[in-house]
């Protein structure tokens, strides 16, 4: 969690007493207060004695830089902040979310084919160590295993500890990620040989082995583990080293691993003839969603997923529909 923070400007005292109640209600209030943090600049460097419309204005007009998403995000979490100062001041200035920049399309995710997947695990055999980075190839080669075969988030990945693996029970356990949920997750059997396979040469002399030390360790100004972007800028090199394109050309997002996993797991379930819908919520919890509606957004317009689908249907139901609706002759 994000350490609180002193605010400065006249609605510093708003902007505490808001984020106190957002964590007082057990929501994660790191990202607006980093966004209100800005703000709170903003408007001391500024000397305004509030925040009025002109500065709202004169605000946004210094995140133009930002992509039109991450300004709406913004401007929302002022316009939030401004909501609940409304329940003690009616008058207060509320900006008018009409003047946001519109919504953006989410990205569509990029689907890793298994051979995909075989060409990066090649890729990163190929590394070489180096002083900054001595477990090069094993970190890049772990990481890229428990993105894919446990669906894990990138930020949950870099906080994993040497304590969080229960060798005995094959489990990872996974604390206080997003919506304050901890979880635990089973490992594959390829996830167990990969992670114990790691551990032979993180669990080193050389390296901190104490429970609470980072898993995934690099050693850039003494040893440490990875950030969210480190581990990002990481895999990304290794898309391209392997050759991973999407259709725009661009490497593949790191979170799309984790869409790879959800989709690859629903496919193996067709498959299989399994009964998909009884078995999502299975799949929402491991994942750590709120809901399994999170869940079945991460399969909504996913080709493979509507083709399975499709498929399930036709085998169980297609004696019942007229022979037009089949394909049949007309």
């Amino acid at each position: 969690m994000t350490p609180p923070v002193e605010f400065t400007s006249a609605i510093g005292p708003v902007i505490k007493r808001y984020l106190d109640l957002k964590r007082a209600l057990g929501r994660r209030a790191d990202s607006a207060q980093y966004i209100l943090t800005q703000l709170d600049r903003f408007l001391t460097s500024g000397q305004s004695a509030d925040l009025t419309l002109e500065t709202f204005d004169g605000w946004a007009s210094s995140i133009e830089h930002l992509a039109a998403s991450t300004r709406r995000n913004w401007m929302r979490a002022v316009y939030r902040l401004c909501l609940f100062r409304r329940r003690d001041e009616p008058t207060c200035f509320l900006p008018d979310p009409s003047q946001f920049p519109p919504p953006q399309p989410r990205p569509r995710p990029y689907i890793f084919s298994e051979n995909e997947i075989a060409r990066i695990l090649l890729a990163s055999d190929a590394l070489e160590p180096n002083p900054p980075s001595p477990l090069h190839r094993q970190v890049t080669r772990l990481a890229l295993t428990l993105l894919y075969t446990a669906g894990l988030r990138r930020g949950e990945l870099a906080r994993l500890t040497l304590g969080d693996y229960d060798a005995a029970e094959n489990v990872l356990l996974v604390r206080e990620s997003k919506f304050y949920k901890s979880r635990l997750i089973p490992l594959s059997a390829d996830a167990v040989v990969e992670i114990d396979r790691y551990l032979d040469d993180r669990l080193r002399p050389r390296f901190p082995c104490g429970i609470e030390s980072s898993l995934l360790l690099h050693c850039h100004g003494g040893p440490t583990g990875y950030s969210g972007p480190g581990l990002s800028d990481l895999l990304r090199r290794l898309f391209r080293r392997a050759g991973i394109r999407t259709s725009s050309g661009s490497s593949p997002r790191v979170h799309d691993l984790r869409f790879t996993f959800a989709v690859h797991v629903m496919l193996r379930w067709y498959r299989a003839g399994v009964d998909v819908q009884a078995r999502l919520p299975a799949l929402s919890i491991y994942m750590g969603h709120a809901s399994i509606v999170c869940t079945q957004y991460y399969l909504t317009f996913l080709d493979a997923i509507t083709q399975a689908a499709s498929e399930r249907f036709d085998e169980h139901c297609s004696r019942f529909l007229p022979t037009s609706l089949t394909g049949g002759d007309q």
